[in-house]
């Protein structure tokens, strides 16, 4: 599908990874020299215990502030959230989201698929979901949901993937508003806000 038809100011951007995706949102965030209308939140795939270090590391690549979300964290514009480890991320309202520890889906917690379906329950056409590099099919069942709520949903190009698998699943089952390369991310994004 044509880039152009992807353009519209959406009230959220949710993106979904595992491995190989870290080093797609660094590129990104590199990239952002413009404010956001809208925040950025990030589930990726995290060892169960593991520490804090995320946001740490994220906020060296952008001036815009990083955040781990904690439980009734409230949601502001131009600002990237990360959802903890071992924590499923739910969206109470188009502000404000909570943490769920009930079971692992897809064998991870939290689960790209679960967020998917309660941002696209409460964002309906107003998101846009991104699915980057990873291992398994964790966020192909919410990007259903998600097109199927009205929401926009950007896909990595699985030849510029580190691990292929979950873009090429989604890209085998849904029709993706926009397939990206790492270095196309922020510009699209910059062209949400024009």
């Amino acid at each position: 599908m044509n880039s152009e038809n992807t353009l519209y100011q959406p009230e959220l951007l949710l993106i979904g990874g595992s491995a190989g995706s870290l080093h797609v949102i660094m590129e990104m965030l590199k990239n952002i020299d413009f404010s956001l209308h809208f925040p950025i939140v990030i589930v990726v795939h995290r060892k169960a215990y593991s520490t804090s270090v995320l946001p740490v590391l994220l906020q060296q690549f952008t001036d815009i502030e990083v955040l781990e979300i904690e439980d009734k964290t409230d949601l502001k514009s131009n600002k990237i959230y990360i959802a903890p480890a071992d924590y499923h991320l739910l969206f109470e309202n188009t502000k404000t989201v909570s943490l769920d520890s009930s079971e692992k889906m897809n064998y991870s917690r939290p689960s790209i698929d679960v967020t998917f379906r309660s941002a696209a329950e409460i964002f309906g056409s107003k998101m846009i979901a991104v699915l980057l590099s990873g291992a398994n099919s964790d966020g192909v069942e919410g990007l259903k949901y998600i097109k199927k709520n009205g929401g926009k949903i950007w896909i990595q190009n699985p030849e510029t993937a580190e691990v292929d698998y979950m873009p090429r699943m989604a890209l085998e089952e849904i029709e993706s508003d926009f397939v990206f390369s790492p270095d196309q991310l922020a510009g699209m994004l910059k062209k949400t806000g024009e």
